[in-house]
């Protein structure tokens, strides 16, 4: 898969074992000691931890965190045998997890003046830059909030990178009583722990979900509900797979409707249910999720940034990304970008300006449930190359300096809180929907779209070599590209 994103390299896997030194004097030699790894331990569906905990601490295992609704222990230990030790009864599968998991990496964001983002606008929105976002008007935001902007018992857990508590447009808007870091797999709801500390991806993120109206910078889809910031990022911008079960979970025991998910999980970025190296992640986040849907929690999930078809999948050749990449073949549907493509998630495609794919988004017929605006700085108009305005403007928040400001990404993280935002809308004004209505709702709200003529758009983009983001659009009104449609927060509140 030809990835967009940014693959950072964790430390080698390889194990090297400890050599015991021949001792006299009745000792034994001294236990062999690897890296110190983290490890996921499911107990068998349904079944409490109890049993496991006791063969991890057998095999010299540290449980770390129990999530005994879903019966899974995330674990850490140095035995480079835990693995295949730990097994046996109570145990129904274990899977190594350090350096699994990526971010969807959007790329530099282009930066707005601060005094672009104060100054008076006269819009109808009253906020300054509102002017600059034109994904607000395609799924018809003006209009739905002349209806309702949200109501603020209606709570999105945003599952990234952090939110920046100190920014003006985001201050007022986070539930802090239901932020938490799940970096590692265990919750810590300090304030400084789920800020951002390396990247600014979740703070704009939450912009374009719940970004308030209050005369500065931009507004968000639902300016009226509230944002948890749920951070699973870690400072080297990896998502392991504790981190996002650890999230599912928190989301689902404090009271959020949703939630939104820019990342996929695994050393591979095909989870492979039928490859005994993957399929315990598989488990883990799934449970998560089905506990999570089982809560009242509907889960809406990025695409990807591949220009891949996920509804046939064939090759993946840049996995895993924690070691030496191996080239796969003949891969089935057994293989799954997760989450966006576990069941019960919202699976969201991303736009540009004119409404055609971005050239970089994922897409599948039967995977893609509805598509949103998520940037396109590389399609063309007339011939002329579009720019940085062509992105998604929001919220941002420079770690370097620990400044707040505005500015542009693109990418399906871009597109999933468009989706994500307008559910939210909808729970506001037809409250009670459980999380398979209202995701059948924002499916029968959206605006079908149709493939578009051609093989990819009606201007080619040709912009590293011939055809180089082709892609081949399946289905009538429900389609690959679009699923069932664009996103529309009028259709949805009206």
């Amino acid at each position: 898969m030809n990835n967009l994103r940014r693959k950072t390299l964790a430390a080698a896997s390889a194990v090297t074992l400890g050599v015991g030194l021949a001792l006299t004097g009745g000792l034994a030699p001294a236990a062999a000691v690897g890296p110190d790894t983290t490890f996921l331990v499911l107990a068998p569906q349904g079944a409490t931890t109890g049993a496991a905990a006791a063969r991890v601490a057998a095999a010299n295992g540290t449980v770390v965190a129990s999530y005994q609704q879903i019966g899974v222990l995330v674990v850490r230990s140095t035995n480079p045998d835990f693995a295949s030790a730990v097994k046996g009864a109570g145990v129904e599968s274990v899977a190594a997890t350090t350096g699994l998991g990526a971010a969807l990496d959007e790329g530099e964001t282009v930066e707005v003046s601060a005094a672009d983002a104060a100054a008076a606008s006269g819009d109808p929105t009253a906020e300054p830059l509102y002017g600059q976002q034109w994904d607000m008007p395609m799924i018809g935001v003006p209009q739905a909030h002349a209806i309702t902007t949200g109501r603020p018992d209606v709570v999105v857990g945003v599952l990234d990178s952090g939110i920046s508590s100190s920014h003006p447009d985001l201050a007022s808007q986070i539930a802090r009583d239901k932020s938490a870091s799940c970096v590692g797999g265990v919750t810590d709801t300090t304030e400084a722990a789920w800020n951002p500390t390396t990247s600014d991806h979740g703070t704009h993120v939450a912009g374009t979900i719940a970004a308030a109206i209050n005369g500065v910078g931009v507004t968000g889809v639902a300016p009226g509900v509230r944002v948890a910031a749920v951070k699973v990022v870690n400072d080297d911008g990896y998502i392991f797979p504790e981190a996002a079960v650890c999230g599912f979970v928190w989301a689902a025991e404090h009271g959020m409707q949703l939630t939104n998910n820019s990342y996929y999980i695994d050393p591979w970025e095909l989870n492979c249910r039928n490859d005994a190296r993957q399929r315990p992640v598989w488990q883990a986040v799934q449970r998560a999720i089905r506990y999570s849907q089982s809560k009242g929690v509907l889960n809406v999930a990025s695409a990807g940034n591949s220009n891949y078809d996920l509804a046939h999948k064939i090759t993946d050749e840049g996995s895993p990304n924690n070691g030496t990449p191996e080239t796969r073949e003949n891969l089935t549907n057994a293989c799954l970008d997760l989450p966006a493509e576990a069941p019960g998630v919202v699976t969201v495609s991303a736009v540009g300006p004119t409404g055609d794919k971005s050239y970089y988004s994922s897409y599948g017929q039967g995977v893609v449930d509805v598509t949103a605006p998520g940037g396109d700085t590389r399609f063309r108009t007339q011939g002329t190359r579009s720019t940085s305005t062509d992105g998604i403007l929001s919220t941002t928040f420079n770690t370097a300096t620990r400044t707040n400001g505005w500015g542009y990404k693109q990418g399906t993280s871009m597109s999933g809180p468009h989706a994500t935002g307008v559910a939210a809308l909808a729970l506001s004004a037809h409250p009670g929907m459980t999380p398979g209505q209202l995701a059948s709702f924002l499916e029968r709200t959206a605006v079908a779209r149709s493939c578009p003529k051609g093989v990819y758009n009606p201007v080619p983009l040709i912009p590293t070599g011939p055809h180089a983001y082709d892609a081949t659009c399946s289905g009538g009104a429900r389609n690959g590209f679009y699923g069932a449609g664009i996103v529309s927060a009028y259709n949805a509140v009206k």
